[in-house]
């Protein structure tokens, strides 16, 4: 009998969990691909890129805890230590240990950033909702939960059935307007930073000749 409860509980749980993965797991995981393609770096394959777009939602496995009595506040309560930057240390150090620890150095510095930085953005877009509870950004050492003073993207609900409502485009919209055009916008404008990059030595270097200078066989 108790592991049957235990098992209702879970599947509840991961139920639940992917309520609210669905209603803003896209915005998420767009930012960790956003993240992952402006670099250039030889060991951003797609399959790295898809792993980093998984760290980008891990955190929200969180929820899980509330089938099984974690409050929202406790430590490991929904927007607490998973959110924190220590946990997406600790990620990135993890995965690129178990999967990556045969690459060269500049590899594996790359892949550390890069899946911290797409766990921890998770957290950041999370402090510019309108709702819930703050973020524990510095969990476990301090468990103080933080919002952005500027709050413009609406909250998405937890559970299942809220994503296919009215609420639940409008949450979509919402990140639209305020993650997803705002990512295009500065990943172009970095990109086009790029190009002007490789761009500027290639030109400079069949440029003709100035006075006073020999031309170059």
């Amino acid at each position: 009998m108790a592991a049957n409860r235990i098992h209702k509980r879970a599947v509840t749980a991961i139920y639940g969990a992917t309520g609210y993965l669905m209603a803003s797991a896209f915005s998420h995981a767009f930012v960790a691909l956003a993240l992952g393609k402006t670099s250039r770096h030889p060991s951003m394959t797609w399959k790295v890129l898809f792993l980093g777009m998984a760290c980008s939602i891990v955190p929200d496995l969180d929820v899980v805890g509330f089938s099984f009595g974690i409050r929202y506040g406790d430590l490991w309560g929904h927007r607490g230590l998973t959110h924190s930057i220590f946990f997406a240390c600790l990620l990135s150090a993890v995965l690129v240990r178990l999967w990556y620890w045969r690459v060269t150095t500049s590899a594996k510095v790359t892949l550390s950033v890069y899946f911290f930085c797409c766990t921890a953005s998770h957290g950041v877009l999370d402090a510019m909702t309108d709702g819930g509870l703050g973020v524990a950004f510095f969990s476990p050492f301090d468990t103080s939960r933080y919002f952005f003073t500027y709050r413009p993207v609406a909250v998405s609900p937890i559970g299942i059935g809220d994503f296919f409502t009215g609420e639940a485009f409008r949450i979509l919209a919402s990140e639209a307007t305020w993650i997803w055009l705002p990512t295009i916008v500065i990943f172009l404008i970095l990109r086009g930073f790029q190009q002007m990059w490789l761009w500027r030595p290639s030109h400079n270097s069949h440029r003709p000749p100035r006075p006073g200078e020999s031309a170059k066989d």
